[in-house]
């Protein structure tokens, strides 16, 4: 495939927020549209600098990790229970889960009674407090592009599915149990792990904090892309 550099005028700027771990969606108009126009050169792009761009159906893009069997990091596992337990918690309320996390939104006035209902599974998170449930689980959803802050009313974006599918497969191993009338198979709400148990909750993984620059890194694979081309010349 013929890739022209010249025309990926949104590369630096895609790659940031890729390397990063951001999952980026229409809410970032200008590299969603280049991202959707050039799918093709792109993945190839990255695939030649090691990275695997990963073009999700349902309207976003992200990099996969590259240890697709390291321990789910803690940033992930919180994200993930938040929203099991926002499913639950719209479901108990006649609302439906669904339609609200997909292009939905929630207020910032309801995250004090959902602290309050589900202290026990926030405190497996090291959520205790409200400023710590903004702090460790809203803003990194909003950081990694799964939802957007408009003056105190959060919004989801398309890649919360990421996580929506953890809870959707849960509830149908749920469905199934009962429908069975299973006594051997118990399942629970998704438990967060020790950081050496080796053990993980969900196929999620989000990369966390990086040493190296995204500038460095980009500059270095697209370096070492261009040596390998040469030798092969």
């Amino acid at each position: 495939m013929n890739i022209d550099l010249k025309e990926m005028t949104q590369l630096a700027p895609i790659f940031r927020e890729l390397f990063k771990g951001y999952h980026l969606s229409r809410s970032e108009p200008e590299c969603y549209a280049q991202l959707s126009t050039m799918q093709d050169q792109y993945r190839a792009l990255f695939k030649g600098l090691g990275f695997e761009l990963v073009c999700d159906p349902r309207g976003f893009y992200y990099f996969v990790p590259e240890q697709m069997g390291a321990q789910v990091n803690k940033t992930a596992q919180r994200l993930a229970l938040f929203t099991f337990i926002l499913v639950e918690h719209l479901a108990d309320q006649g609302r439906d889960p669904l339609s609200v996390l997909d292009g939905g939104s929630i207020g910032r006035d309801e995250l004090p009674a959902l602290l309050e209902k589900y202290r026990d599974l926030f405190h497996q998170a090291e959520v205790t407090t409200h400023e710590e449930l903004e702090e460790k689980v809203i803003r990194r959803l909003t950081q990694l592009g799964f939802a957007e802050d408009s003056n105190g009313v959060y919004r989801f974006l398309p890649p919360m599915h990421r996580f929506l599918d953890v809870c959707l497969a849960v509830q149908h191993d749920r469905d199934l149990a009962a429908s069975l009338h299973s006594t051997d198979l118990e399942l629970h709400t998704p438990v967060l792990m020790d950081d050496d148990s080796g053990d993980t909750i969900v196929p999620i993984d989000i990369p966390g904090e990086v040493e190296v620059s995204e500038e460095d890194a980009l500059a270095r694979a697209m370096a070492e892309e261009r040596a390998a081309q040469e030798e092969d010349a």
